[in-house]
């Protein structure tokens, strides 16, 4: 890269072991000396960096693809698909080179549960993370058919490739393949138009590692994409980078890690009003007049279990009563215990506290396995050790409101009420 105008840098390349033998270690960035906060590590011109623009020539075209049925990833694998066919002769080999080496591998050496077979994915079995990358798969098959709209509407581009068009050159699985390498390694940059907003940086991902609590993140200047550091580095450390504010399931399917101290991980709790309820139009009104939708997505975030539970509380409240005067003062009520009806909130808790232990029950192990698996599991495989870690973190997040919870019903002050019977209950799922 140095050949082709990459001025000197404060990193060098690294390696280590893959625990899988068979593969290649991992390269990774780590300071070549000791740098300071606000240092630049290492500032990449736009001649070395891959955009859309770069790769379309045209950014009229650029933006009309990725407003219409292919994403920047999409049309990026497929410009670096048709890359690789030219072998030596292409200028970006020595990039493509590194992306093969590390086959769409996080730091962690996982590749994207994209690439995982049936029975890998069974690791993540109980959690709504399976069927997400099972619908992430079903989109990546729906841009690979349309991948020959590229071909036809950047024609001048692909003249220099004497090879048939994408769908006849290309498997879905190759494919797939280079798409979750691109997702794994693309920079996002701010304030730079739309034909550019997503980057391949040489030294940036997959050789960074990526952290929740970092805030260094590489940056568009004048020419070139740097990195400022956030923290100080001793020689010889790997350098990190923000990951942006994604929970924990992003991170799996897009780098194939997770992250322990992640602040913004959360669970989705979807509750619905009864269409059935007669009153269900009036609930439905009331409810949007206080920032809540008929079908009302909830996130709980960890650490926030208590105050996620207390707003679905109300909500729930909301779906229980059938008195229009009590309507709006239990969905904007503040308390942890309603005054309107203790049998309503006990009956309202109990379907939240079913609801949580039926999540918990459909995972094929329980917390305290999934510790003991990770305390003690030196022979568990990458993909079952990251599978592990992350259905534990979901675990630990959903018992947090299961106990919160009980301690809501522990607040009520009699505990021999019955809950109400509840006919047109809200549905959670």
């Amino acid at each position: 890269m140095h050949k082709h105008g990459l001025p000197p840098c404060k990193v060098v390349l690294k390696d280590k072991p893959c625990p899988n033998d068979s593969h290649k270690p991992i390269h990774y960035v780590a300071a070549s000396q000791d740098l300071q906060v606000g240092d630049v590590a290492f500032s990449v011109p736009n001649s070395l960096v891959v955009t859309l623009e770069r790769v379309l020539g045209n950014e009229t075209v650029a933006e009309l693809l990725t407003t219409n049925k292919l994403s920047e990833l999409a049309c990026l694998a497929l410009y670096l698909m048709y890359e690789k066919k030219q072998g030596k002769k292409s200028f970006w080999y020595p990039y493509i080179r590194e992306l093969d080496r590390q086959r769409g591998r996080g730091q962690l050496s996982v590749e994207s549960p994209l690439l995982w077979s049936k029975s890998e994915l069974d690791y993540l079995s109980g959690s709504p993370i399976k069927d997400e990358v099972i619908q992430r798969e079903e989109a990546i098959r729906k841009e690979y058919k349309e991948l020959d709209t590229v071909w036809f509407m950047a024609g001048s581009l692909f003249q220099q490739y004497p090879y048939d068009i994408p769908t006849e050159a290309f498997s879905f699985e190759i494919f797939k393949q280079a798409f979750a390498a691109i997702q794994s390694c693309v920079v996002h940059l701010q304030k730079v138009s739309l034909a550019r907003r997503f980057a391949l940086v040489p030294l940036g991902p997959p050789l960074l590692s990526y952290q929740s609590n970092c805030k260094a993140m590489l940056t568009a200047v004048d020419g070139a994409v740097e990195l400022a550091v956030d923290r100080p580095y001793k020689a010889g450390d790997p350098i990190v980078v923000w990951c942006g504010p994604q929970p924990n399931s992003k991170l799996l399917i897009n780098y194939g890690f997770v992250d322990e101290n992640n602040s913004n991980d959360r669970l989705i709790v979807e509750a619905a009003l009864n269409t059935e309820d007669p009153q269900y139009q009036d609930k439905r009104m009331v409810a949007q007049r206080n920032g809540k939708l008929s079908v009302q997505v909830f996130h709980v975030y960890a650490g926030k279990e208590r105050e996620a539970v207390l707003d679905m509380l109300r909500y729930m409240r909301l779906g229980y009563v059938s008195d229009p005067s009590e309507m709006q003062s239990v969905i904007s009520s503040q308390g942890p215990v309603c005054p309107v009806s203790p049998c309503m909130e006990r009956a309202a808790l109990d379907q939240l506290a079913d609801y949580f232990k039926a999540r918990l029950a459909g995972y094929p192990t329980i917390l305290a396995e999934d510790e003991s698996m990770l305390t003690d599991g030196g022979n568990l495989n990458p993909k079952k050790r990251v599978a592990t870690q992350y259905v534990r973190l979901e675990k630990k997040m959903l018992h947090a409101c299961l106990q919160a919870t009980i301690d809501f019903i522990n607040q009520l002050p009699d505990h021999t009420i019955s809950p109400c019977p509840a006919p047109y209950a809200p549905l959670l799922k």
